[in-house]
């Protein structure tokens, strides 16, 4: 990175960061460019900064969605829902969009909704929060861990490792999900919602999926029932195949509204997959039924109503029990219902979780109920604020917890700045 890096502390700051991650660095910015002059510091306990914006969407930055009405926008966050939709009408995506092309980057939007600089390259927004940090005078020191935070009269007093007391009169805790982060907030008097891991695969071992891997579809339904509970959920959605089991935005979308119902039950359960998504039992028997009518004389394995992939066919085939090279006019009425039903009500053991790496997310952060949303700022201590992942919410894919993270980060920036203005 290219900012100032000082070598001998200032005493004296206005607006200590800590964390120089994507809400670290978009809350100093707001901050700064708000009240110029204003003498910001970013404290980073690592010697990378902004890595999550260096490896989501593969490389690309999925910055944020396309959804801008802000209602609509908050059913993407399995927690924080209800606290959101103010901060969203203050700064939602089309804010997110304007800000950065504003600071020189443009964004376009997928088909699905999620958006990327048109440069596909995350380093294109690495270098535009670089350049609006070093020009808005931020400073920034790396391989800084806060060790503590103590509250005093209109300020804090900050210990970073290797160096002295550092005072401000404001704390912007933007930790991401480290958990360094959310034990200074609770050594400040916050409460913790534990956390637990959101958006990742499903363990699945089941004969049908074997040698599949590699296979997708562009819309199924999957329904999963919490073992030992009476928790379900549901989702619609892409979905892949992989040798260790499903994934894909139907998956993770699951994963992350049933988080914490599925830590609870060590991430046992029981799906049930519609494989052509809307499509009734009725409708599949009714289908096969027309083969069997039309095409009495042609294999069942060449003559497929559902327009899968002749590999997952064949392995549908395989589980219904049907021999290989039956023909339509030999299967039975019982067959016939037994294929329907795998195609539409399959039932998976779900027998744990994977992990999606590249954008790994947790449930948990500091308690939502002890934070004002209207600034993001605490409830326990005046001047002490928080954005992004530190707190209890988190969305699921598509940029939704980027988002997040604009939201509370421009929130915080700009009420201390109008604090430091009075």
């Amino acid at each position: 990175m290219n900012l100032v890096i000082w070598r001998n502390i200032m005493e004296e700051w206005d607006l200590v960061v800590v964390g120089g991650g994507a809400a670290g660095y978009f809350g100093a910015i707001a901050c700064a460019e708000a009240f110029p002059g204003a003498r910001v510091l970013i404290l980073e306990a690592t010697a990378r900064v902004l890595t999550k914006v260096k490896i989501s969407g593969g490389g690309r930055c999925n910055v944020t969605h396309h959804q801008f009405d802000a209602k609509q926008l908050t059913t993407f966050y399995p927690r924080g829902q209800k606290e959101l939709i103010g901060p969203f009408h203050k700064f939602q995506p089309k804010d997110t969009v304007t800000w950065f092309k504003d600071h020189g980057v443009e964004l376009k939007v997928e088909e699905d909704g999620r958006m990327f600089p048109i440069t596909n390259d995350s380093q294109t927004i690495i270098n535009c929060l670089d350049s609006a940090a070093r020009n808005s005078g931020v400073v920034l020191r790396k391989n800084k861990l806060v060790q503590k935070i103590k509250s005093a009269t209109n300020s804090f007093e900050i210990q970073a490792k290797s160096e002295d007391l550092i005072k401000t009169r404001f704390v912007l805790l933007a930790t991401g999900s480290m958990p360094y982060g959310v034990s200074l907030a609770a050594n400040l008097g916050h409460q913790l919602v534990p956390p637990v891991p959101s958006l990742f695969t499903f363990q699945v071992k089941d004969p049908l999926l074997k040698d599949l891997s590699g296979i997708s579809f562009s819309s199924i339904s999957i329904h999963l029932k919490i073992e030992g509970t009476t928790q379900d959920f549901s989702q619609i959605g892409s979905c892949l195949i992989t040798h260790w089991g499903l994934s894909g935005p139907a998956v993770l979308k699951l994963s992350a509204f049933a988080a914490r119902d599925l830590h609870k039950s060590d991430y046992k359960g029981i799906l049930q997959i519609n494989w052509t998504q809307s499509l009734r039992l009725e409708d599949a028997l009714q289908k096969l039924e027309m083969c069997k009518s039309h095409f009495p004389k042609k294999k069942v394995s060449n003559e497929n109503p559902f327009n899968c992939v002749k590999r997952f066919w064949d392995a549908i085939l395989r589980e219904t029990g049907l021999k290989e090279g039956i023909i339509y006019s030999e299967t039975t009425k019982k067959q016939l219902q037994e294929l329907a039903l795998r195609m539409t009500q399959t039932t998976l053991r779900l027998n744990g979780k994977g992990e999606f790496k590249e954008e790994f997310v947790t449930a948990g952060g500091v308690s939502r109920e002890e934070i004002d949303f209207r600034n993001m700022e605490s409830k326990i201590h005046s001047g002490l604020y928080f954005a992004g992942e530190a707190v209890d919410i988190d969305g699921v894919t598509g940029g939704f917890n980027f988002q997040n993270a604009w939201t509370g980060a421009w929130l915080s920036g700009q009420d201390i700045a109008k604090k430091l203005g009075l």
